[in-house]
């Protein structure tokens, strides 16, 4: 079979030109919804008398050959066919002959790769958002496990102050949930089918978009056939959003690195989920989380990747956007893998519940407490400020915990401190203080985590 467009050429096209513009070695796993797309379009032409209802059945029984074929491994696939689209135009009419070159009748490669991609991408957002869910499940499993645990809060990665261990994992779980809204928003934007756009100025036969739509199950058609070829908004949009939740991911295998440290100590890692050393016996490194962190850039790479192949084209179909695939298909890959590996790892984490608490009552963490205590007592904020950092610094120099000062040592900073003040110096204390709606007291993280649990149909 010769090249469908050799028609207009005197030369032949040669060999290094059919590897450079080649696509075959990462379009080919778009050939599901190439053969399901160009199933519905026979049926469309069908429909509009464009073909017979013989010469239709006969092509969508060789194409449903076809993708059997690939399954099994039987086609072979070649740099000289250029993409998955004329692989499969190419068998086909190995098979039911130059009948097999009517589907094309109307369609461009255009309207056919962006369609490709949007049941792809459709396909791909439902795994994604149902691994998302498993890996908020886990988080909320977890916090639900270890309600009673106090550890420090940080900012500026220093001791600031005490928090319920559950409160931050369900800051995570907060952090997915927006991912979850964004990915759902975006995929309002990928569920367009542009079939029947033609190669820009629409398609000049008889079929019926809104048949072709519903055939392949799409909420609505693209309203601008020189759009919807040249558009990868989509694409772009799904890139971005992925690239925030891996942040996320990257955050929270970052937290996890750093709690599960001896310096830390605050959780275990499963061994399942961690490595060792080439040479250090005793190592157990927690390679998993550090990859996840890592492979955070490439899903960066691929939203810029892609925004810089689009800031210059002019409408509308330009072969640069044969680019957008290997960035969105390994995008996707390293997205699914990192939320597929999370869900278990978390679940097998262990919380040191009395290093924790241990390390929420070092650094002076409760001094706010004491300032909370102050102003209690009538004295200006700001003033109660000064006066707990002048406390702090005095039992500092001591070696002192506030809690290990006597009341006549409080009484110097200022007389109207008494016995009350040790009561402020308690860590369930401090964080049961902080119950309005979003705080880290029991009460509040239970009712988030309730809220959590009916969200996710736990």
């Amino acid at each position: 079979m010769e090249k469908v467009w050799e028609g207009r050429f005197r030369e032949k096209t040669e060999e290094l030109v059919e590897e450079f513009t080649s696509s075959i070695s990462f379009d080919r796993r778009l050939w599901s919804h190439d053969i399901r797309g160009s199933i519905a379009y026979c049926r469309a032409l069908m429909k509009a008398g464009v073909i017979s209802e013989e010469e239709g059945t006969r092509i969508i029984r060789a194409l449903e050959e076809i993708g059997k074929e690939i399954e099994r491994g039987e086609l072979e696939f070649s740099p000289r066919w250029e993409d998955i689209h004329m692989h499969v135009e190419r068998r086909l009419m190995e098979k039911v002959g130059e009948e097999g070159g009517k589907l094309h009748t109307g369609r461009s490669r255009n309207d056919q790769v962006s369609l490709d991609i949007r049941l792809f991408l459709k396909e791909e957002m439902e795994e994604i958002g149902g691994l998302l869910r498993d890996l908020m499940a886990s988080l909320v499993k977890k916090a639900e496990e270890n309600l009673g645990a106090i550890m420090p809060g940080y900012t500026h990665l220093r001791k600031a102050q005490p928090v319920l261990f559950s409160h931050l994992f369900m800051a995570y779980y907060e952090m997915l949930r927006r991912d979850e809204e964004r990915l759902a928003d975006c995929k309002k934007r990928v569920d367009v089918m542009p079939l029947g756009s033609g190669a820009l100025g629409g398609n000049p036969y008889p079929v019926d978009r809104e048949y072709l739509r519903e055939l392949l199950g799409f909420s609505s058609i693209s309203a601008n056939s020189v759009d919807a070829v040249s558009d990868r908004d989509f694409i772009i949009e799904f890139l971005a959003a992925s690239s925030i939740l891996m942040m996320h991911l990257s955050r929270l295998a970052e937290d996890l690195i750093l709690w599960s440290s001896p310096e830390f100590g605050f959780l275990r890692l499963p061994e399942a989920f961690s490595t060792g050393s080439s040479i250090m016996p005793q190592k157990a490194n927690p390679d998993v989380l550090e990859l996840v962190r890592g492979k955070t850039g490439r899903v960066y790479g691929a939203l810029l990747s892609l925004l810089v192949t689009m800031k210059g084209l002019p409408l509308s179909y330009n072969r640069d956007l044969q680019e957008d695939k290997e960035p969105l298909f390994d995008a996707v890959d390293t997205l699914k893998a990192a939320l597929k590996i999370l869900s278990p790892l978390i679940e097998g984490i262990t919380a040191n519940e009395e290093r924790m608490k241990e390390a929420a009552s070092e650094d002076y963490s409760l001094a706010t407490e004491l300032a909370d205590y102050l102003v209690g007592k009538g004295v200006p904020f700001r003033r109660a400020h000064r006066i707990t950092g002048e406390i702090v610094r005095y039992a500092e120099e001591r070696g002192k915990g506030l809690e290990e000062l006597s009341l006549e040592e409080f009484r110097r900073f200022s007389t109207l401190i008494d016995e009350g003040v040790y009561r402020y110096l308690d860590l369930e204390h401090a964080v049961r203080r902080r119950s309005l709606p979003g705080g880290t007291a029991p009460e509040r993280v239970k009712e988030a985590i309730k809220r959590a649990k009916g969200e996710l149909g736990l």
